[in-house]
């Protein structure tokens, strides 16, 4: 399907790698180079921004609707499908022909007049998609999921049978034991933050109200087989401020960073909060509780600089390392350490380890050190002997770095690792041995793929 879009774009993030395409398609018997391995027989989706219209003044990546890219795996064959998540307020613009919602960087919340009952807020569904209890869902933190089917056609936005309160986060957690959904929601109006649970069925079954000083942007969490680990740092909303033409989120340093640790089974008042050097974290590996320490890993920052007070790129700067926090609950005291060697992001795991102990971790990484440019390599952390190894791509762009069990595998890192790389003219998925990260299979796409954000591997 052919779409008419964008004039020639001129804000950062409408350009090169992260230029949106135009169309949707369906490629079958896409060019391997290597051996795709026979036992990885399923579906890796990533979702992305991709916006269908002219933006509306000017662009930040985190307004772009939301685009599902699928490669279909097996028998050593491989096949492409992309699909725009028609969203209520999409849809409304597809009507109108051009573009109606502003975004985060220009407060523009048009009325059912113009949008009918479609909403102010257009949920463009474009940071993650995972699978859970047999439903495929898109996600975007301000907003509940979208579910899509096998596919990736739209079905519509879900909110538990009326049961989830607010939006859901684009990072939910996921139990390998009880097969239990664990996902939050944070608001710029009270309750700031909610916790939820969803049982192996789908069902949501238990929502808890977490009381914070401040409306602030929590991007991801973490969760263990006995806690659940929230950062509360100085990312403040000020939606008066935005509304009168200035940056919806600034960094307030001024008002420092703690950690939450609630039990798995708390109602929000037994929260305990522990104050941890000012940092901000938008992605976690993965935590553990040990006894009386609970033990986390994660991307830390410095500060965050998502691009509204600049009007610029996000800066991910050069402090933003694999990091490791221990908050020790018995000496009531918290604690960082850096553990990574380059700077990097978009940390993912064997997600049958989430919450319990890992050895094995994997990274989107700056392979000589962050210069402003997309991510160009990607790096596994062997936590337990503290190395490090890491696959370049000769200059091209890569991006998360998802793990697809070996079904057939025994250890942690019997697997492999799959993502997109590419330039602003052309993609491949790139299929590495979680091993030693050789890549033994690139599969050529019959047209590029934007720079995105984060997906799964759905096995068959």
């Amino acid at each position: 399907m052919d779409t008419p879009t964008l004039d020639t774009p001129v804000d950062p993030y409408l350009t090169g790698v992260y230029q949106p395409v135009t169309e949707e398609r369906d490629d079958t018997d896409l060019r391997v180079t290597g051996e795709l391995p026979t036992a990885l027989r399923g579906q890796y989706l990533r979702n992305g921004p991709n916006p269908m219209f002219e933006p509306k003044g000017h662009y930040h990546i985190f307004d772009g609707d939301g685009m599902l890219h699928g490669v279909t795996l097996g028998d050593g064959r491989a096949s492409y499908r992309n699909r725009w998540i028609r969203s209520a307020g999409l849809e409304a613009e597809i009507a109108a022909g051009h573009a109606l919602y502003g975004g985060m960087a220009n407060a523009d919340f048009p009325g059912p007049e113009v949008v009918g009952d479609a909403g102010s807020m257009k949920n463009v569904a474009n940071t993650h998609v995972v699978r859970h209890a047999g439903r495929i869902l898109c996600l975007w933190e301000a907003g509940p999921p979208t579910i899509v089917g096998a596919d990736l056609a739209t079905v519509g936005a879900w909110d538990f049978d009326g049961r989830l309160r607010g939006p859901m986060t684009a990072h939910p957690k996921f139990d390998p034991v009880t097969g239990e959904m664990m996902f939050f929601g944070y608001s710029a109006l009270p309750p700031f933050l909610r916790f939820h649970v969803a049982d192996a069925s789908g069902a949501l079954v238990r929502t808890v109200e977490i009381d914070l000083p401040n409306p602030v942007m929590i991007h991801d969490f973490v969760t263990t087989a006995e806690h659940v680990v929230f950062l509360d740092a100085p990312a403040v909303f000020d939606f008066a401020g935005f509304a009168a033409g200035g940056p919806m989120l600034a960094w307030k340093p001024e008002l420092g960073t703690r950690i939450g640790v609630m039990a798995r089974d708390g109602d929000g008042r037994d929260i305990r909060w522990f104050e941890i050097d000012t940092c901000y974290v938008f992605h976690f590996m993965n935590a553990r509780s040990e006894g009386s320490k609970v033990v986390i890993d994660a991307c830390r920052l410095s500060r965050m600089d998502i691009g509204l007070e600049s009007e610029g790129a996000i800066t991910a700067d050069a402090d933003n390392h694999l990091a490791r926090f221990t908050v020790d609950l018995a000496a009531d005291r918290a604690s960082w350490e850096r553990i990574g060697r380059l700077p990097g992001d978009f940390p993912r795991i064997d997600d049958r380890r989430a919450g319990l102990a890992n050895r094995f971790g994997y990274t989107a990484t700056y392979s000589s050190g962050h210069d402003g440019s997309p991510f160009d390599a990607v790096t596994k952390y062997d936590l337990v002997a503290g190395t490090e190894t890491m696959q370049t791509f000769d200059g091209r762009v890569t991006g998360e770095p998802v793990f697809a069990a070996d079904p057939d595998g025994t250890a942690e890192d019997d697997g492999w690792i799959l993502t997109f790389v590419g330039d602003e003219h052309h993609t491949q998925l790139a299929v590495l041995d979680a091993h030693d990260l050789r890549v033994v299979a690139e599969i050529e796409l019959a047209r590029r793929v934007p720079f995105g954000f984060h997906g799964s591997w759905l096995p068959a």
